[in-house]
């Protein structure tokens, strides 16, 4: 098996772990591929395995990879989208960063994850992606997103208005900061931060989030994944922003933004010893009590 690495730069605390990453897959006699950036950050830093590879792009990994390794948060997995893509390659997080609702590996527990990975003792979590299209291809062939596709205004606009639609029936006009739409995936992110519900992954549904409405009533709502969403904005502002996960464009107000779901899904890796309820709870300190007596 090949297993491909892919991280962002780091401080120097992560190293131990890093390291971990690497001992354990030589321990295996696994062969490795390194993100190119990434490899070069930490060549000096860490002790690496002789015979390693290098990697690009998505098609230096689609032709070579058996598995992604993410190092680091939730913001370095969604990264992994854009050279994954369609090629179904399993990817599994190991979290350097804070929450890790993606990342859900915890640092501490690398070499039991590597063996599990080796003895196959894990599921594949297929999740579902929105697809963003508009007549300016806004985002190139990276127009997917795991999380969420997000409206908002730019930080010195005002209030926008943004008008939706549902298979062309019209759903309301948002007067808001912006509007967020999640998948399943993105319920856990921006989407929960601003009142949305938790929608768990295998349900075929997604969310549509205002942020800060200016009508109180105005609540999210949970609609079937198999829908096409259409928008169009009014405001002061002649541009807004559309952020496709951590990717963003400056956009018109007169052009218009049309979300489904995308024509694939993105495989990440859980082990048999985790479930999503298990990271709900923990990741959210449900059933703790963290009063201080």
């Amino acid at each position: 098996m090949k297993f491909a690495i892919y991280g962002r730069e780091f401080n120097n605390t992560v190293l131990p772990y890093v390291q971990d990453v690497f001992d354990a897959l030589e321990f295996y006699g696994i062969e490795i591929l390194v993100f190119r950036d990434y490899f070069e950050f930490i060549a000096e830093k860490v002790r690496l395995p002789e015979g390693l590879s290098t990697f690009t792009g998505h098609q230096d990994l689609c032709q070579q990879a058996d598995v992604l390794i993410s190092l680091g948060g939730d913001g370095t997995l969604l990264d992994t989208l854009a050279l994954v893509r369609d090629s179904a390659i399993p990817v599994i997080g190991i979290n350097f960063g804070r929450l890790g609702f993606l990342a859900s590996i915890n640092k501490d527990n690398i070499k039991a994850a590597i063996a599990a990975l080796m003895q196959k003792d894990y599921s594949l979590d297929q999740r579902t992606l929105l697809h963003v299209e508009s007549k300016y291809n806004l985002f190139g062939d990276e127009n997917f997103a795991l999380n969420d596709i997000t409206i908002h205004r730019r930080d010195n606009s005002a209030m926008m208005i943004i008008h939706a639609y549902m298979d062309d029936e019209f759903i309301n006009s948002y007067w808001a900061d912006g509007l967020i739409i999640a998948t399943p995936t993105g319920s856990t992110a921006y989407s929960l931060s601003c009142g949305g519900p938790i929608i768990f992954p295998s349900a075929q549904n997604f969310v549509i989030t205002p942020i800060a409405p200016h009508n109180l009533n105005v609540r999210p709502v949970i609609i079937p994944d198999n829908v096409t969403l259409r928008f169009e904005v009014e405001a002061r502002s002649t541009k807004f922003l559309v952020s496709c996960d951590s990717r963003t464009a400056t956009v018109d107000r007169s052009v218009k933004i049309t979300v489904k779901k995308a024509e694939f899904h993105v495989n990440l890796i859980r082990l048999h010893k985790e479930s999503y309820l298990t990271t709900l709870r923990n990741k959210l300190l449900w059933g703790i009590d963290t009063r201080n007596y």
